[in-house]
This record gives structure tokens, sequence and C-alpha cells, in this order.
């Protein structure tokens, strides 16, 4: 209930409603930006016509450790720039999908909402849910083998957390 009345509060403001808020930060702006242009063929394009012109030039340089020089240093240049855009591009996206698998949990009735945040979890309460999951899907493969359905919804039974 506190989470709907903040998102309503968040697309209502002055009474009217309004689109979802964007982030428009600097970099947040210029990350998508960057990773929208660089994904273009255009961009690969761009690249491949350095590299030749580079080659091209091989012979005017006489392939000198300076001309190898550039390309290198150019090449890292963008290769350490581009980790971060697209890990920012990355972080945003999962964190999208993540957001959107959160609802559609919550929203399913008869889902476990101790799974909204399953992601905080310890490696070893994970193990212990997907040892779980894999005990119900090897039931399921069972019963569809004895011509059963595997339809419906078994509740997932976890030994209580032991206290640390």
């Amino acid at each position: 209930m506190l989470m709907r009345s903040r998102m309503k509060k968040a697309g209502n403001r002055n009474g009217k409603r309004s689109a979802p808020r964007k982030n428009n930060g600097g970099f947040g702006r210029f990350a998508r930006a960057s990773a929208r242009w660089t994904g273009r063929p255009i961009a690969f394009f761009l690249a491949l016509l350095c590299i030749v012109i580079w080659i091209v030039t091989g012979p005017i340089f006489h392939f000198s450790d300076t001309w190898q020089l550039v390309i290198n240093t150019a090449t890292t240049i963008i290769t350490f720039l581009m980790v971060f855009l697209i890990q920012n591009t990355q972080n945003r996206d999962s964190e999208a999908v993540q957001l959107k698998l959160d609802e559609l949990l919550r929203s399913t009735h008869g889902a476990h909402n101790a799974l909204l945040e399953i992601e905080e979890l310890s490696a070893e309460e994970l193990d212990e849910i997907k040892h779980c999951y894999a005990r119900l899907a090897q039931r399921a493969l069972k019963d569809l083998r004895n011509g059963k359905s595997d339809l419906g919804t078994p509740d997932v039974k976890r030994k209580p957390a032991e206290k640390e």
C-alpha cells in the first residue's frame, strides 16, 4: 500500500497525472546517449574507417613505433572509457528488469513475496532456495512422465533459517 501511494505521488504532481520522471543526471544521460550511438552500425563503420586509415598510413610513417603506439593508445583509452559507460548502462538495465520482476512477483497470487529481494541473500541462502526449486522441478518432471499435470503452485518447503 505504501509503495502504491508513493508511486501515485511520483506520477501525480499538482493534481495532474504526468509521465514517470526520467533521470536527467549528466552522466546518466551521457551514458545512455553514448550507448545508443556506439551501438549503431555507423559507429562500427567509423571505427573500421579509422583502422583502415591507420593501416594506409603505415607505409607513410615506415611502420614506426610511434605509428603503432597511436593505435594502441587510442584503442586502450576508448576501451577503458567504454567499460564505464557499458557498466552504467548494464546496471540501469539490470535494475529496471529486477524491478519489473519484483512487480510481477508482487502482483502474482501465490508467489512468494520473500523472493522480492532475493538478490540480497547470502550464497548459502540462495543455494538452499535453488535446491528447493530443483526438487519442485524434479517432482513436476516425474509427474509429467507419469501422465499427470505439472501445473499448480506447490509451496516451497524450507527449513527455518538458523540464527548466526
